[in-house]
């Protein structure tokens, strides 16, 4: 087993573990607001982390902010434990390359067969297994060079697990000040650190494959990507894929206002904060040209 694989198991083991020591400590005792809430402080800086720092930011360069500002997005994206920043982006670079055929990384279409069982091969591949496949891995000198050649995101990537290991910490650090004792820290450490990061990890996933699987396909692609709108709370609007697919330079994954996009809300709060610019937007009229030419 290679050094990436068994990192990658121990990221899938270790968080449904630490549910099974939640089980443990719960037995008997009601779950408590704080508890919830560093479980919530937690999901939500490293899912901003992800979709608008890893894929918004870093991979389609849908805005420009400042240097400290990427930076901060770098950590919080490593926080999720999905990979360094540099990883990351290269592997979903690679995958809008070839989505859903031979060369992408984790479709659930490219390589399997119609029928039951291949389906549902091709869904544990995309959500999960391929992260043991050695093929999936992109080379980052095609395609993240940029990256690369900013030496304070090298620094960052390579500083990836001692800022995995600050992520549990905090939040054990938080429950120990705020419950107090043995429970409080590792309530931290266990609803902040392990539950956290498997709920992330899933929904993460599940754009792989279910948002390629199941859903609407408001516009024509090249790929099985689709929209699934009762993930968009969960994922930060990360589920209108089809949307993405569509439009991948696009700031914003909700392109009508029921779609709920949190993710695109943070980066509208950083322009209005002066802490964004040059944010890419898709007029009415580009989206009615989109569908127009899927009709002629």
């Amino acid at each position: 087993m290679s050094r990436r694989e068994l990192a990658n198991l121990i990221g899938i083991v270790l968080p449904p573990a630490g549910l099974v020591v939640a089980i443990v400590l719960l037995w008997n005792r009601m779950v408590g607001p704080v508890e919830l809430a560093i479980l919530a402080a937690g999901y939500l800086l490293a899912g901003v982390g992800i979709t608008v720092g890893y894929h918004r930011l870093f991979t389609h360069r849908s805005f420009r902010t400042y240097p400290a500002v990427r930076y901060a997005f770098a950590v919080l994206g490593q926080f999720a434990v999905e990979g360094n920043v540099v990883s990351w982006v290269t592997n979903h670079r690679k995958h809008h390359q070839f989505s859903d055929r031979d060369g992408d990384p984790h479709s659930p279409h490219a390589g399997y067969g119609e029928g039951f069982v291949e389906g549902l091969r091709g869904l544990w591949h995309a959500h999960t297994g391929w992260l043991f496949d050695k093929d999936a891995t992109g080379d980052s000198r095609r395609y993240a060079k940029d990256l690369l050649d900013d030496r304070g995101l090298r620094i960052i990537a390579k500083l990836f697990v001692p800022i995995v290991l600050l992520s549990l910490v905090i939040p054990a650090v938080v429950g120990w000040a705020l419950l107090g004792g043995t429970y409080g820290f590792v309530a931290g450490l266990v609803w902040g650190g392990a539950i956290r990061i498997l709920l992330l990890h899933h929904v993460t996933w599940s754009i792989n494959s279910i948002c390629h699987f199941w859903g609407r396909r408001r516009f024509v692609s090249r790929d099985e990507s689709r929209n699934v709108w009762w993930l968009s709370w969960l994922s930060f609007g990360e589920s209108w894929h089809n949307n993405h697919h569509a439009f991948p330079s696009s700031a914003f994954h909700g392109l009508r206002a029921t779609e709920l996009d949190p993710g695109g809300w943070v980066i509208r709060a950083l322009e209005r904060c002066g802490l964004a610019w040059h944010v890419v937007r898709i007029s009415p009229a580009q989206q009615r040209a989109k569908l127009a030419a899927a009709n002629d």
